[in-house]
């Protein structure tokens, strides 16, 4: 059942939208609301606004997020291990660590962007930090340099994805949301896509420039242009609905009464709660822990985004053709997915928009582990990247089955995002002896290189990490319907006899049966 505190009764007559609306405190009278039947086109140009300003920016910002973020795998290729003098082991902690920060981070991050009223300075603030370190990198000369930078990189990192989701949270209803979502991931599977061409221009054509390689031109460019992005982001983002600045007042308004409407009650917190509130709902709450696992197991399953340059170089080009050939399936993926998203708004149905492309993930692996064919491996990475349509709205379904308290839902969004990316820091342990030298090595990641070129070991982990994900939807998906059937009972049980009969008149007026007109009007119910 529902732990929020203050949506125990949120099953109540529809009446108390019209309470949550009168509790938003109105100071300016600029923001009256116009007439009734303009409110739908007021609606219309507000919604369009944030879509023109807050959805740019942010896809803008999470392309530079994952391009930074991948440019170590593209550097690989040219030569960063080498010219480190990485060990392979060496070389999956530099990529792992990243998320020892990022992972922890997350959840103070997201408490304290719940409680600070500029989040257009928080965030550009700290898409500026991990440009410079990402840059950085650049200058980096041994293992411990770049271990260190990886390390510090997680921690303003760690504020920008958790925290859009509940940003986009704070602005679009529950069947607006989905499609934004896509809309923002799309950012990161496009910069799938537009790293891998942009690594390919520097690497090819930086080399040697000015005595410096080209994989620290790599850092140094696609750093600079983070740095850029984030001093946009602070003019072009938006605060919360109460407060922007490039809203007018009636806009800012009808913001909050949309999200009123949506949940049955003003989208904020009571004034006596803490910052730790929101967590510790958070944590009560058991539909937050299985969100957690199946991130986890579906970040663990579709971890190969973090080393698809090195499996289009299995096709057995050169470097430049395999980061070209890296392009086309995140493409094609940023299309699926929203795509997916889009219907998922329109139908309202979360399950089977997110399982049903694990399903295809699955497939990719099982083709890719039955030939070593060009053809039929470049497929298999076709159908291994649409699994991002499921994954894109998996927060999105999280903020639906957890609307309220914004300082819960805050909490809720950290954690799962955060606890699933220790998918990310998944280590397949293997000690052995090696008696032509007598060392011990402790290995390795899910894609160890000795795996490779086929890397079966790797997909039979991602085929049983998504089975295991598949079936904590499942659960989560029965959970949702008996809460949904609770609620239908409550309200109908306690149901008044003046509203009963405005409902059979309605029903009357409509052309429609009691049951039929009641469903019209019910309350908040849980999207799955």
């Amino acid at each position: 059942m529902p732990t929020e505190s203050r949506t125990d009764n949120i099953w109540e007559d529809e009446d108390k939208n019209d309470a949550a609306i009168d509790h938003i405190e109105v100071k300016d009278p600029k923001a009256e609301l116009s007439s009734l039947e303009n409110r739908e086109r007021d609606e219309k140009l507000l919604v369009r606004l944030l879509d023109m300003r807050l959805l740019p920016t942010v896809i803008l910002i999470y392309l530079m997020n994952y391009i930074d973020r991948n440019a170590v795998t593209a550097a690989r290729i040219e030569g960063l291990q080498d010219d480190l003098h990485l060990t392979d082991v060496q070389y999956s902690t530099v990529l792992a660590v990243l998320y020892v920060t990022y992972v922890p981070a997350q959840i103070p991050s997201n408490m304290i962007l719940n409680k600070i009223s500029r989040p257009s300075y928080y965030i550009p603030g700290c898409v500026i930090l991990w440009g410079l370190t990402s840059a950085l990198t650049g200058v980096t000369k041994d293992y411990s340099g770049i271990l260190a930078t990886r390390i510090f990189i997680g921690l303003p990192e760690a504020a920008f994805y958790p925290g859009t989701i509940y940003l986009l949270s704070c602005w679009y209803t529950r069947k607006e949301l989905a499609f934004r979502s896509a809309i923002l991931f799309g950012g990161l599977l496009v910069s799938n896509a537009l790293g891998s061409l942009i690594a390919a221009g520097i690497l090819s054509g930086m080399e040697g420039a000015r005595g410096i390689r080209a994989w620290r031109w790599l850092f140094y460019i696609e750093g600079s242009l983070t740095i850029c992005v984030g001093f946009l982001a602070i003019w072009a983002l938006p605060d919360y609905p109460h407060n922007t600045r490039w809203l007018s007042p009636a806009q800012r308004r009808l913001a909050q009464i949309r999200l009123s409407e949506d949940a049955g009650e003003a989208d904020e917190d009571l004034g006596q709660e803490s910052m730790f509130t929101g967590l510790i709902q958070a944590l009560k709450d058991i539909k937050v822990p299985i969100f957690a696992l199946m991130s986890c197991a579906q970040l663990l399953g579709m971890s190969f985004q973090n080393f698809f340059p090195t499996l289009t170089s299995t096709l057995g080009f050169n470097t430049t053709i395999s980061l070209l050939l890296a392009a086309p399936p995140w493409i094609f993926a940023t299309i699926i997915c929203c795509l997916n998203e889009w219907h998922a708004d329109r139908t309202g149905e979360r399950f089977f928009h997110i399982s049903t492309w694990w399903l295809v993930v699955i497939l990719g692996f099982i083709i890719a582990t039955t030939t070593m064919s060009v053809a039929g491996r470049y497929v298999a990475m076709f159908l291994m990247g649409c699994g991002f349509a499921g994954f894109a709205i998996t927060l999105v379904w999280l903020s639906n089955a957890v609307p309220r308290p914004p300082a819960k839902r805050s909490a809720a969004i950290a954690l799962v995002n955060g606890l699933g990316n220790l998918g990310n820091l998944y280590v397949y342990h293997h000690i052995f002896t090696s008696r032509s030298n007598g060392e011990d090595s402790i290995g390795s990641y899910a894609w160890k290189s000795t795996w490779g070129p086929n890397y079966h070991p790797s997909m039979f982990i991602g085929i049983g990490s998504l089975v295991f994900a598949w079936v904590l939807a499942l659960i989560m998906r029965c959970i949702l319907v008996k809460e949904n059937q609770d609620l239908d009972r409550k309200e109908l049980l306690d149901i008044s006899v003046a509203r009963r009969k405005r409902i059979e008149e309605a029903a009357r007026l409509e052309g429609i049966t009691f049951e039929q007109a009641l469903e019209k009007r019910k309350g908040f119910r849980y999207l799955y």
